[in-house]
């Protein structure tokens, strides 16, 4: 494959929603495109109308754009590369639909959907393979032009059934398709678009595509589209037929399986650093996981690719991995990114100083799993939290927490926090009481939770009258 001329494209259909699956296949498309400094091209398949659930792909585009999935060709939009349509070029797939039929390879077929869906019943009740028994093959052609005046039909493609075509995959190597194990397949559909195959195949040649990069389920399709590149004797690209992602169960991941939408990740508060970090290190092995977008660029191998049938997203491993680009933000940027879950909860927010609302964060970040977990994180901040007598009894012995009781009351006595804390950790190593347990109970106490900010963080972070008030108050 020479880097000159090697040309990717990510080819989604506008669902209205972009999955993991969309992801991860047009992310190690513009990856292979980076690293070998090729060409990514976006092309949106919007041909079948059922399908078309976001017009103009404008959900397909922000989500791209949100991960920076950029295109490097295509119409020309704010500055950058737009999507081609396929919805806009039904004129060149009817031109290349003549010259199949000028060839005597595309044939009109008449069989209505419930005669083939008998006919195929038929079949797997008779144990035999269900393909399409080729009825309307055997129309003279002008029985065939006759009945086109009156009757709906659709064009497929004859496949030699004594042929055979090899296809290269980065994955599994040469695959051989033998065509007698395959049905003549519909080219247009009876309202005369063409079918995800046909346009699929004719815009991979026309804008010759060098490299297919598409999910393990589209392997069958692979077999009639090798077949037109044979019938107008054009090379065929290299595949790359991508494992499927499977959830922990081994089961192919579906909308129950949280994180299967990206506008389930957005919302949660992961970034598009970690989602595209993640996707790409999956199922691989690597000594440094945590990588940028140019660093997976490089570090990717496209020469050496496992042949697993599937891979299992982890949303463990994807949480961790969330865990550590937070940790990268600077306090600003993660501020900003933080804003749209605090201001809700905590509309104050916006009456204190913008480097007070930084620092609170940074000090916060190391125990941020995604961004919506400031809320509950900075929770203590804003409000006096609610601690049950219960809760204070089991974290430590009622021995100690009379200890505890006296270390603190006089710790408040203190006219600043420097000595209320020197006198806090005396008070505590005299009366003989573990750090651990002495401090876990004091957080408790000023924040509602046993785990979280150290008490040094604590104590600076928070107001003293504020801190005064909270010890004492619960401590009567």
């Amino acid at each position: 494959m020479k880097n000159a001329t090697l040309r990717v494209r990510f080819a989604p259909a506008p669902t209205g929603m972009m999955h993991l699956g969309n992801i991860r296949t047009a992310l190690m498309n513009f990856l292979m495109a980076r690293q070998k400094q090729g060409t990514f091209v976006l092309r949106i398949e919007d041909t079948d109308a059922e399908r078309n659930y976001d017009p103009s792909a404008v959900k397909i585009q922000e989500d791209l754009q949100w991960l920076s999935l950029v295109a490097d060709e295509g119409p020309q939009k704010d500055g950058g590369y737009g999507p081609y349509f396929q919805s806009q070029r039904n004129a060149i797939y009817q031109e290349k639909l003549q010259e199949l039929i000028k060839f005597g390879i595309a044939y009109r077929c008449f069989c209505s959907v419930e005669e083939l869906e008998k006919k195929r019943a038929r079949q797997i009740a008779l144990k035999q393979p269900p393909r399409y028994d080729r009825t309307c093959l055997k129309l003279m052609a002008e029985e065939s032009a006759h009945k086109a005046t009156t009757l709906p039909f659709v064009w497929r493609a004859q496949l030699d059934h004594t042929q055979t075509v090899s296809i290269q995959d980065l994955a599994h190597g040469k695959v051989t398709f033998e065509f007698k194990n395959f049905s003549d397949f519909p080219i247009t559909r009876q309202d005369g678009s063409v079918t995800f195959i046909f346009a699929n195949f004719v815009d991979d040649m026309l804008m010759k595509i060098s490299c297919v990069i598409r999910g393990e389920d589209h392997l069958s399709n692979t077999a009639s589209q090798a077949a037109l590149y044979k019938a107008f004797g054009i090379d065929l690209p290299i595949f790359w037929h991508m494992p499927i992602l499977c959830n922990i169960d081994g089961k192919k991941l579906s909308k129950r399986d949280f994180g299967f939408s990206l506008r389930d990740l957005k919302e949660s508060g992961f970034l598009p650093e970690a989602i595209v970090n993640y996707l790409a290190i999956i199922g691989g092995s690597f000594k440094q996981e945590i990588m940028s977008m140019d660093e997976l660029a490089q570090n990717l191998n496209f020469d050496h690719i496992s042949t697993t049938g599937q891979i299992k997203y982890d949303v463990e491993k994807l949480r961790w991995v969330n865990h550590k680009w937070i940790n990268k933000l600077a306090p600003e940027h993660l501020l900003e990114l933080c804003k749209p879950y605090l201001e809700p909860v905590f509309p104050e927010i916006n009456i204190i100083a913008t480097e007070t609302v930084a620092a609170l964060l940074k000090k916060v970040s190391s125990e941020m799993i995604t961004l919506q977990d400031c809320v509950e994180l900075l929770a203590f901040y804003f409000a006096q939290p609610v601690c049950s007598k219960a809760h204070t009894h089991a974290l430590t012995t009622p021995e100690n927490a009379e200890a505890l009781t006296n270390v603190i009351q006089k710790a408040c006595e203190q006219p600043d926090k420097t000595t209320f804390l020197a006198i806090l950790k005396a008070g505590i190593a005299e009366a003989k009481i573990s750090n651990k347990e002495a401090f876990m109970y004091v957080r408790y106490l000023l924040t509602g939770s046993e785990r979280g900010l150290g008490i040094a963080d604590l104590i600076e972070i928070l107001d003293y009258e504020k801190i005064k008030t909270r010890l004492c108050d619960l401590i009567e």
